[in-house]
């Protein structure tokens, strides 16, 4: 045990503030975390709606029913017959005496945007889109960095009814055609450079090729033009807010691409007010006069998740730029300089933290909470943040994804913290560990299952004809549940372990990415005929992504192919794409059915015995598994 909440932590906090309201409002006794989480998941509908009424969420219309259930959790409805937005409960909080952005860049010295100043931009931006035709359902893409125009963009967008989505600026231009082009925007707008790592990249020929590709697109708004100057300069717009049903679209979010081009994951409303209401309030205990920070980019779920900390009245602190330019301080030193009071980012960055010695014991006294996502902290990065960050401190390990932009599992301020466990399951969400019977167990690894549906969960995918492939991403393994694709154990005092992914999908530096895209670019390159790539969870929370290449007859492995590969993967995609180390291979595991089999490949190098991990009869060259056999051992 690394730290335990003292009784005034704990009763200062927002979530036992929500105990003493169910206390008194709905005669519920509930005195600690784990009669909390028991009764939430065991009376969805009264516990969702405890939440609705708790934040007393601003609406029209009325509900019969908080839940309408389905068979199968696609297709649940929630709060229908209500109206909402979510951009209207950020505004109710505006206040003078705190600013809503810091904003710090790698360009720029740490600025104060105040809510009048976010306000007016945003209204004025609202008022643009309002001009160009734009309304409810309407999609508005981004293509720009994790500055304060994207966040006012988001807004204005959602202020309409209309529907947002974004990419960072260091995705590729494939990267981005293969995401936004489902989804075909009215308006894209764009930054036409970024800096990161002490350069300046131009993206001027990226941009004009997506507004090539992009269907239907109308118009192409560039950060920082004289245009974009003139349309800030608009004082006298009115910030209004369209509330539109509590299903309809607020942003889309893309899969990592394992199985083709990314799924356009659409989620609702309401769905994400809500979930963000609980998750920021309860489980973050973001207050007004906080301020809140986690490293991202417009391209992860976190920036959608961060800036949420706006519906709580907390200031959103905003940083654009490399974590280690022009050294590894760079994120602490803006802690420091700014008085983060919760402190986010990637276990990956804490892990080269701890790697490069970094100690500031005795400066963040105003740090309350320090954040972790993306991929399991280990033990002793638990440990070296406590010695080296600070002793009294509260670390929420915290998991969830894209899929639900929020989390499954991750902190309360009642438990203690213990190294290497995510402190809890989070309230609403019943998450369970399934052994190979589909049973729930604990004390033991199995598959991530959650079992009722969560308002945050996708309406449905963009362009997803009888929802065929939202049903295939987690309802095949187990009909009506939620298989999420984590290998974890939930422990006997109910804290959670995770373990890595139980699927194929790529883990790189906290963000997930497809296979699909290293595949598109790698075979691209004329000497290559197949190619396979895997990911695997290492000791010490990191990871190793070797690459397996097939190439054409008369074409060697040299370091200048191996050079050309890597140079493809960063042109297309990104430096995460690039993978640790190529191989040649004589051919690489498929299925009968012509599948890469990918996932028994990452068990075998984890580990497991070829019997376990592969059935050779379902395979159509089971040949090619020596190769791989091999591999693992001489990597023991």
């Amino acid at each position: 045990m690394l730290w335990q909440p003292s009784k005034q932590f704990t009763e200062s906090s927002n979530m036992f503030a929500y105990a003493q309201y169910l206390k008194r409002e709905k005669n519920l006794d509930l005195n600690n975390y784990a009669e909390l989480w028991d009764w939430s998941v065991n009376n969805i509908s009264q516990f969702w709606e405890s939440i609705w009424q708790y934040y007393e969420v601003l609406h029209d219309g009325s509900y019969q029913k908080v839940l309408l259930q389905t068979p199968e959790m696609i297709g649940a409805k929630w709060f229908e017959g209500t109206k909402v937005n979510y951009a209207e409960h950020v505004f109710r909080n505006k206040a003078s005496e705190y600013p809503a952005i810091i904003f710090q860049s790698e360009t720029q010295t740490a600025t104060e945007i105040s809510w009048q100043e976010l306000e007016e931009k945003v209204a004025a931006l609202a008022a643009y889109f309002k001009a160009e035709g734009i309304g409810k359902g309407d999609r508005i893409a981004a293509y720009l960095p994790n500055n304060p125009e994207a966040l006012i963009a988001f807004l204005a967008a959602n202020s309409l009814g209309a529907v947002w989505s974004s990419c960072s600026p260091d995705f590729g231009t494939a990267s981005v055609i293969d995401r936004l082009s489902q989804i075909e925007p009215k308006i894209l707008i764009a930054c036409d450079s970024y800096s990161y790592n002490g350069k300046q990249f131009s993206k001027n020929e990226t941009v004009a090729e997506l507004a090539d590709h992009l269907k239907g697109l109308k118009k192409l708004l560039i950060v920082g033009s004289a245009e974009w100057t003139n349309i800030m300069n608009n004082k006298s717009a009115t910030l209004e807010f369209t509330r539109v049903d509590f299903s309809d679209p607020i942003w889309i979010l893309y899969s990592s691409g394992t199985t083709g081009k990314p799924k356009a994951i659409t989620h609702s409303v309401g769905g994400m007010l809500i979930e963000h209401l609980k998750a920021m309030g309860l489980h973050q205990n973001c207050k007004k006069g906080d301020r809140f920070f986690w490293y991202s980019t417009t391209g992860w779920m976190m920036w959608n998740y961060a800036n949420a900390a706006l519906l709580h009245g907390t200031t959103v602190v905003i940083y654009d730029g490399a974590p280690a330019y022009p050294n590894i301080n760079v994120l602490w030193d803006l802690a420091e300089k700014t008085k983060i009071t919760h402190f986010g980012a990637g276990a990956s960055f804490y892990i080269s933290c701890m790697k490069e010695g970094v100690n500031y014991e005795g400066k963040l006294n105003h740090i309350q909470s320090l954040g972790s996502t993306g991929s399991p902290l280990p033990p002793e990065a638990f440990d070296w943040i406590y010695k080296n960050i600070k002793k009294d401190l509260w670390l929420i390990s915290l998991s969830g994804g894209t899929d639900i932009c929020s989390g499954f599992v991750g902190g309360n301020p009642y438990e203690p913290v213990y190294a290497g466990e995510i402190q809890c399951r989070l309230l609403g969400c019943k998450v369970e560990a399934y052994n190979e019977q589909g049973k729930p167990v604990y004390d033991e690894l199995g598959e991530m299952v959650i079992e009722e549906a969560l308002p945050s969960m996708p309406v449905y995918f963009w362009n997803d004809k009888g929802n065929e492939k939202y049903h295939s991403s987690y309802f095949e393994m187990y009909p009506g549940k939620w298989r999420h694709g984590d290998w974890i154990k939930i422990t006997s005092r109910n804290s959670v372990i995770i373990f890595g992914r139980s699927d194929a999908t790529l883990n790189r530096g906290g963000v997930r990415i497809g296979t699909s895209e290293v595949y598109s670019a790698v075979e691209s390159v004329a000497e290559i005929k197949d190619s396979m790539v895997i990911c695997t969870d290492e000791e010490g929370g990191e990871h190793y992504m070797p690459l397996f290449v097939v190439l054409r007859e008369g074409f060697i492995l040299d370091d200048a192919l191996k050079a050309k590969i890597k140079a493809e993967l960063r042109k297309q995609y990104s430096p995460r794409h690039v993978p640790d180390e190529i191989f040649q291979v004589a051919e690489i595991p498929y299925t009968i059915s012509g599948k890469k089999m990918e996932t028994p490949m990452k068990k075998i190098l984890m580990g497991t015995p070829i019997e376990k991990a592969a059935t050779k009869d379902a395979m159509k060259n089971p040949e090619s598994l020596k190769f791989f056999l091999g591999f693992v051992r001489g990597k023991k």
